[in-house]
């Protein structure tokens, strides 16, 4: 008689279109428009500070992450241009922005060590960045300038180790890299 042992299911969310709309979310909160470069507050909040009234919020069309059928296949199929075209296609975000979108894919997919991506979606920070890189969420330089925001981090914490070698620590923690990819962030603001 042999005995089937089934494995729990992961504790993570996997809700993609949450993620999605939770991006999108972000991102339009950091777009300003404004009439004018010296101008601060956006043709909106210029409006309804004239009225009296509360800025309207602008409704933009949410690209669809990938289901969990794309995020058990190989990182590469997110580049084909159907993929990215449907969630995402090229959009600039700037450092800051890559990094605070690395931390939520890493909330909302799961957090893995040793690896870039578990067979259940879970990614690591360099697993994250790439589905945002692979999905045109950024670009090279974005990436590379990420990667840079991350290890200045680190070393202002004394640690020469890559950040890469850092999220496989033995002991590290996802509240760990979620705090580390968030400092970056904020200083890249700065």
């Amino acid at each position: 008689m042999t005995t089937v042992l089934e494995l729990p299911a992961p504790a993570v969310d996997v809700d993609a279109a949450q993620l999605v709309r939770d991006i999108e979310q972000y991102l339009a909160a950091r777009t300003r428009t404004t009439a004018h470069p010296l101008v601060t507050k956006t043709t909106a909040e210029l409006i309804a500070e004239a009225l009296g009234t509360a800025p309207a919020q602008a409704a933009a069309a949410a690209p669809e992450l990938p289901g969990r059928a794309l995020r058990l296949l190989p990182d590469w199929v997110l580049r084909f241009p159907l993929v990215r075209h449907r969630h995402g296609g090229a959009r600039h975000v700037t450092v800051a922005e890559h990094l605070e979108l690395t931390a939520l894919v890493i909330e909302r997919y799961g957090w893995a060590q040793n690896t870039h991506r578990t067979t259940s979606g879970r990614r690591c920070i360099l697993g994250a960045q790439a589905v945002l890189f692979r999905l045109g969420i950024g670009d090279e330089t974005t990436v590379a300038a990420a990667a840079n925001q991350l290890q200045n981090a680190l070393r202002s914490r004394g640690c020469t180790a890559s950040y890469a070698t850092w999220n496989d620590t033995p002991g590290r923690t996802e509240a760990d890299v979620l705090a580390l990819i968030r400092t970056a962030a904020k200083e890249t603001e700065r």
